[in-house]
């Protein structure tokens, strides 16, 4: 493999890798000739000892033969014993001082021939003259060795001088390992400076050269590509990037003519969908919303004409709700088209948007009727309008060239057909909600009607038919009775009508629950003379107007039973608001069994517990004969409800 074919890590590696290896070598030279040398010097001295130890030996005998103990005897011993072990260390050698003899042939040899001289020669006679007893051959023997022993030691100073030219060896072949180091260093250095020299900071002083130029506009640079690895890349990136550069700012202004046109068609794409987005929610009627939005979408295509088609509620034809630029003669003909009829039919039954000419294809086949061709239109767009992902109706624009737009416009117009189906939709849902409305509240007004003010004309009725009869007998007693009957139904039915009338006019002019329950209370003081007593504990709040309406509306239904029925002199209302939001209504009057007289049947109690039921709150009512009634009515407190259903009375 070529060194100009590897990446920069991989070169980096590789001369590290060499260079490691070659200064591994060379220190581990080192300290093996350093060991060596070591252990030479400890074999010097331990050859130089057995010297000593050899002269010793002699003169211990000598004094021995003169004056002979066992003390003598026992040194001599041990010298000798002394002087074996460092033979056969010298052999052997010791890794932990260290001791090591070089592996030098004539050294071993002479090492050997000093060994067999101790132990064949020297030693007999160093035994023999220790057992000898009798001192004249004691001394001829000690005479003997006195000759032996010169030449040993003559030995073992060879051995030495052996051993200490050896270390010299060994000394200067040191010195040349550690002059072959810091040659190695300094000559590495310089190689491994040149190599990333050339490797690295050349490459990247010709890129940075290259930006300095590219910066001041000269797109003309190039750098030499002279390798493989990541910098001749980035230097093959960079002549890529700066032609790609000298291409687009050669064409810049172009680019920036078209991107600034597209920017306009998308700032009216966007003004026109935030235009429309923001009337649907304000259109007084479904017919001017489609006018409007069909209007705005003619005016930002382009476009000659365009209609709006709503399915109709029998979901057979899609009647045009809205048109602009049609004669009369193609607004007749495509207004009673059936659902699955033409392009439009078409978009109805498969829910997605068509952009598309009027030309036959190549089948013989027509997207769209004759009609549309015969009103001179080449080219049609047709756009569901959905609401809830059902669709309630199709939006046309039409163009007398053939013209089929682009994705992002038929985006465009089905997030506007969205809008304008969910509008349409929240009209419909408007309508109905106060139509609701308005029927709740007749029903509400018939029931209460019925619960009051009819009852009192059957009663009124029914005195009149005996009122009849005792005319008829002269019957004055009955006569004078039944007037006072007849008089005091009356005057019942007019105080009903005062308190339906206040009831019915009630309004909500803020949302503060407090000071509508006093508004109430002194209503209903000046018109019955009742004393009230009103008391609000706990901290502030407000409702809506809905809860405060129908709270309102209960409070009324409890101050008109207590006038008919309770026979009350003081009346105590108290708010509060703690863990939950109570009004409690406290009458001192007549009472009544709540477990008898509290059911279905009573009508006033029914219509407070209906009302409780529509704003989710909860009603509970305490009463017995002779002790009053307490009314407390618990409210809710998030800040929106659930209005419900009345039940059926």
């Amino acid at each position: 493999m070529k060194l100009s074919t590897l990446t920069i890590q991989q070169k980096i590696t590789t001369l590290l890798l060499v260079y490691f290896v070659i200064a591994f070598v060379a220190i581990a030279s080192t300290l093996y000739v350093s060991r060596r040398l070591e252990g030479g010097g400890a074999a010097i001295n331990d050859a130089g000892s057995e010297r000593m130890r050899s002269y010793q030996i002699g003169f211990l005998l000598a004094q021995h033969i003169d004056h002979p103990s066992d003390a003598l005897t026992t040194e001599i011993d041990q010298l000798i014993q002394q002087f074996e072990q460092t033979l056969t260390l010298l052999e052997k050698g010791d890794s932990s001082r260290p001791l090591l003899l070089p592996k030098d042939t004539d050294i071993r040899l002479a090492l050997a021939k000093i060994q067999q001289t101790w132990y064949q020669q020297n030693k007999p006679t160093v035994t023999a003259i220790l057992n000898e007893t009798n001192q004249q051959k004691a001394s001829l023997l000690l005479k003997e060795y006195h000759g032996e022993l010169r030449k040993f030691v003559a030995g073992i100073d060879k051995l030495v001088m052996m051993v200490e030219n050896s270390q010299a060896k060994s000394t200067r072949l040191l010195r040349t390992f550690q002059n072959g180091l810091v040659g190695l260093a300094f000559i590495g250095t310089i190689l491994l400076l040149s190599l990333f020299t050339k490797m690295v900071i050349t490459p990247v002083r010709r890129l940075k050269e290259g930006l300095d130029i590219m910066g001041q506009g000269d797109f003309s640079i190039r750098l030499p590509v002279t390798s493989h690895d990541e910098l001749g890349d980035l230097a093959d990136g960079f002549n890529h990037m700066v032609k790609q550069l000298q291409e687009l700012y050669a064409t810049l202004e172009d680019r920036i003519r078209t991107k600034t046109h597209i920017l306009e068609l998308k700032s009216r794409e966007l003004a026109a969908l935030y235009d429309t987005a923001a009337f649907v929610n304000t259109a007084p009627a479904t017919n001017v919303l489609c006018d409007v939005v069909l209007h705005k979408m003619v005016e930002l295509f382009d476009a000659p004409a365009g209609m709006v088609r709503l399915v109709d509620p029998k979901g057979s034809t899609i009647p045009i709700i809205a048109g602009l630029g049609l004669s009369e003669e193609f607004i007749n003909k495509e207004n009673q088209l059936q659902c699955d009829e033409c392009l439009c039919g078409k978009t109805i039954s498969n829910d997605h948007a068509i952009s598309c000419n009027t030309v036959p294809l190549k089948d013989g086949g027509l997207l769209s009727k004759q009609l549309c061709k015969d009103e001179g239109f080449h080219g049609v767009v047709s756009v569901p309008v959905k609401a809830r992902k059902k669709v309630i109706g199709v939006f046309n624009l039409f163009f007398h060239q053939p013209r089929v737009l682009p994705r992002s416009e038929v985006k465009l117009l089905e997030t506007v057909c969205q809008h304008l189906g969910s509008a349409i939709e929240n009209q419909l849902f408007v309508d109905r909600e106060k139509e609701l409305a308005i029927s709740e509240e007749r029903n509400l007004l018939a029931q209460e009607l019925h619960d009051s003010i009819a009852q009192s004309l059957a009663f009124l009725n029914i005195q009149v038919q005996l009122l009849q009869d005792a005319l008829r007998k002269g019957e004055a007693s009955r006569i004078d009775s039944t007037l006072s009957q007849i008089k005091e139904g009356i005057q019942e039915s007019y105080d009903d009508v005062r308190e339906l009338l206040v009831h019915f006019r009630t309004r909500i002019e803020h949302g503060d629950i407090d000071v509508a329950i006093r508004s109430a209370l002194e209503k209903f003081e000046g018109q019955t003379e009742i004393k009230t007593h009103y008391e609000f504990e706990g901290n502030s709040l407000s409702f809506q107007p809905e809860i405060i309406l129908q709270a309102l509306h209960i409070l009324h239904e409890c101050l008109s039973n207590i006038r008919k029925h309770s026979k009350a002199s003081h009346v105590d209302v108290q708010l509060y608001h703690g863990s939950e939001c109570q009004l409690i209504i406290h009458d001192d009057g007549i009472g009544f069994d709540s477990n008898k007289d509290a059911g279905e049947t009573h009508v006033g109690l029914r219509i407070m517990k209906e009302r409780t039921h529509r704003i989710n709150g909860k009603l509970t009512i305490n009463s017995s004969p002779e002790d009053g009634t307490t009314i407390y009515l618990t409210l809710p407190l998030a800040t929106s409800i659930l209005v419900k259903e009345p039940s059926a009375a």
